[in-house]
């Protein structure tokens, strides 16, 4: 059984934890909603791309943006530096590393977290750096590069991003989203359609579906990357709320166990102080 001194010292640590807590709480959650302020969209971006292929059927289009093959897909697992997000940077790769067993290729790991879990795994990966505010669109640029030269040179066939996606503050799940083939990609430009019979082209046909699927590809890593920033601030709240209701219940038990050792100590005192009397007494 603990002493009295014990007891009490497990007390003052259980507040300041649960201070340090709350801290770290807010800063989650002040961190989320400025970059919920900060991240945009590119639906006008998406709009006028699929407006373009509108025109075009996208099924008679001979390019390996647009082509299924049997070439390695890629997958990219996008996953954070830091802890305490439950368990959410493990989902992300064992997400992936399924989607590799559907189809061999390779893991392409973004983030400290992902390259330990993918480490563990024993999986062949390539590591790129974790996700920074202030360089998240020139890194979402890098990652582009890398996967688009991989495609064309013929390393990849395909390419699939998988990411923690905030549905909303306290609810987050892994999302897997398909960037190549381009057409799978972009909604509604395979539907059945009326084509014009013919179109004007002032540019080839090949360069003009590279450069809107290197833009589109680009565009969406950068959202993505917001997306699992918020995410990761997000779950690490949801962390740190599960973590201060477990301290509360702890803290509750060893304020029960003080009382109930300082009223023994009490009674115990007591009791030998009476005895004392009634031995002097007599």
């Amino acid at each position: 059984m603990k002493t009295l001194s014990v007891l009490k010292r497990d007390l003052e640590f259980n507040r300041g934890l649960a201070a340090l807590i709350e801290a770290l709480k807010n800063i989650a959650v002040t961190q989320y909603r400025i970059l919920e302020h900060k991240i945009k969209g590119f639906e006008k971006l998406i709009s006028e791309i699929e407006g373009f292929f509108g025109v075009l059927d996208a099924n008679k289009i001979r390019h390996m943006f647009f082509e299924d093959n049997d070439l390695p897909m890629a997958v990219v697992a996008i996953t954070s530096d830091t802890g305490l997000l439950g368990g959410l940077n493990m989902q992300v790769v064992s997400s992936a590393l399924s989607e590799l067993e559907k189809k061999p290729g390779k893991l392409i790991v973004v983030g400290d977290r992902g390259r330990m879990y993918a480490s563990e795994s024993r999986a062949a990966f390539v590591a790129f750096p974790g996700i920074k505010d202030e360089e998240r669109y020139g890194q979402a640029m890098q990652l582009r590069d890398y996967c688009v030269h991989k495609v064309l040179d013929g390393s990849f066939g395909s390419l699939k991003v998988v990411y923690p996606k905030p549905i909303s503050f306290t609810v987050q799940k892994v999302e897997i989203v398909e960037f190549l083939p381009f057409a799978k990609s972009i909604t509604g430009i395979t539907e059945e359609r009326q084509y014009p019979e013919e179109v004007l082209m002032e540019s080839d046909i090949k360069g003009i579906v590279e450069y809107l699927a290197y833009t589109w590809i680009g565009q969406k890593f950068y959202e993505i990357f917001g997306l699992s920033r918020l995410a990761e601030f997000a779950a690490r709240f949801v962390h740190l709320e599960e973590s201060s209701q477990k301290l509360k219940e702890t803290d509750g038990k060893t304020r029960l166990e003080y009382f109930r050792v300082r009223h023994e100590l009490i009674d115990r005192n007591m009791r030998e102080l009476f005895a004392a009397r009634l031995l002097y007494a007599s």
